[in-house]
Formats: C-alpha cells, structure tokens, sequence
C-alpha cells in the first residue's frame, strides 16, 4: 500500500466495529483519522449503539498509531452537522481526502409488521447517512482533483432475505448510490466505491436480538447457536468473519495505486456473491 502517509480520512460509525478497524488499520500507514459517531441507542433498534467510551477508546488506538485523531459526536442523517464536522476537521487535521461511509444499523421486521419508524430509521441512518456522508466531502475533493470515497454496503445490498425489507433496500441503495455518485466525480480525480461484507462479528449481527431472532426454537441462545444459520449465508462454511477482513478492501480501495478503479462493489461475503446473477 503506497501513497496514504500525510493523509486525512473521516469515518462515520467510527466509534467501534468495522469502523475501528479502518480508523487503526489507517493510522498504521500514516493517516490523520476524524471519527464520527452518534454514541447513542436508536429507539427503533434493538441492539445498543457505540457508546462515548467506545470512541474514546477508538480514538485512543489511533493515537497510538502515533497519528493525530478528533472525535465528533454526531447523527449521520443531519447534513449540517457533517458540513460543519468536515469544516473542523480540514482546520484541525487538513483537507479530508478518504471517506469511509460506514455508519449504519441493522433491524428485523417482516413486512406487515414492521413499524414505519423502524423503516425511516434505517433508511434514513444507511442510505441518506451514506449520501449526506459524500455530498459533505466531494466539493473539497472536487476542488484538489483527488479522493477516495468507500462506502460500506452488505452481502444483503446484493441479494435478499426475510424480515430484511429496509435493511435490504438500504443497502441496494448505496450500491446505486456508489455507481451514480463515481461518475459525478470520475472527471476530477475522486473514486468512489464500495464494500459488501458478508456477516462480520461486530454487535450489529452478535447481539442478543438477533440470537433469539434466528434461534426462537432456543430459550436462552448464544453465538454458537447462531452459527450454523449464519453460515448457511456463506458459500464457504464459516459464520462471521472478522472485520479486519473488511479492513483489506478499504485499504485496497483507498489507495494511491487504486486511481483508476471506481464505481466497482468489492464483496467481502466468504463465498456469497457466487450465488449473485453479476
């Protein structure tokens, strides 16, 4: 990896999970992390947010990277206060030149069921968080001809499954999101791609809701008992993997070599889009 040292990325959902594992594996090579988190519980979900203590544990593995990092408590759904976060940072840090759009939830509902609320929160935090996420960093971009946007989708942004409606359709959505935004930025220097992780043992797929969600047969069920359906997901027989596996695309996708490639999905799934029809 070439050409990251100096550098400048913020990171939504950056208090713990997938996105404390970018904000590290970032700051090993150099990079000046901002973290962006809400680090607070959504009423319609029912697995408990990062919390203030993550992202200052977050924030202190970065640091020990020997790299400068900030902290910003923040919703990805208000578009000013990411216009206003990126405005800090480029004064604090300097220009933001990676985005990693990572924030997001994940709830259970079948369709006849399933609350409108509970719809608007995943939407809206997935998909709309992932767009005001672009829209607060493309202009300075733009303007100094060179950035890289990675967005984080799922296995499930490419194919589907019960009780999954908003978060399947969240996930669709930023994958279009991605390949319209790429050729919006493709003249000026920015790509602009995508992840899409298969189950990754992060709280968003390990919680106790989702155990006996998956395992109603079960009074009390654990991980292990979740396992086996989890990998049933997969092509290769694993349930989870972990998110440093994600971490390896992002870090493929951002950098200095990666210039030509941009508007692509890179599915990170232990086998699952072999199942996909593209």
């Amino acid at each position: 990896m070439t050409g990251l040292e100096g550098r400048v990325a913020l990171i939504t959902g950056g208090a713990r999970g997938q996105g404390r594992s970018h904000a590290v594996a970032l700051a090993r090579r150099g990079v000046a992390v901002a973290l962006v988190d809400r680090c607070a519980d959504v009423a319609t979900i029912a697995y408990p947010m990062a919390s203030v203590a993550d992202l200052a544990a977050t924030q202190a593995l970065v640091e020990a990277e020997g790299v400068r990092c900030t902290t910003h408590q923040a919703d990805v759904r208000d578009l000013d206060a990411l216009h206003a976060i990126v405005a800090d940072v480029t004064a604090e840090l300097g220009s933001v030149d990676i985005a990693i759009a990572n924030a997001g939830v994940s709830g259970m509902g079948l369709i006849y069921e399933q609350s409108a609320g509970a719809w608007s929160d995943i939407v809206d935090i997935n998909l709309t968080g992932t767009f005001n996420t672009m829209r607060a960093v493309a202009p300075g971009m733009r303007d100094r001809r060179w950035g890289r946007i990675v967005a984080v989708s799922s296995m499930m942004g490419r194919a589907s499954n019960p009780t999954l409606a908003a978060y399947c359709a969240s996930k669709w959505g930023v994958i279009g999101l991605v390949k319209a935004v790429s050729q919006d930025l493709a003249h000026v220097g920015v790509t602009v791609n995508a992840v899409a992780p298969g189950n990754i043992a992060t709280p968003m797929v390990l919680n106790d809701n989702m155990f006996h969600t998956m395992r109603p047969d079960l009074e009390n069920p654990t991980a292990d008992d979740l396992a086996p359906v989890l990998a049933g997901l997969h092509l290769q027989p694993v349930p989870w993997l972990e998110p440093e596996e994600v971490t390896r695309a992002v870090l493929y996708l951002v950098d200095e070599g990666a210039e030509h490639i941009t508007g692509t999905v890179m599915d990170v799934s232990a086998g699952a889009s072999a199942r996909f029809t593209a």
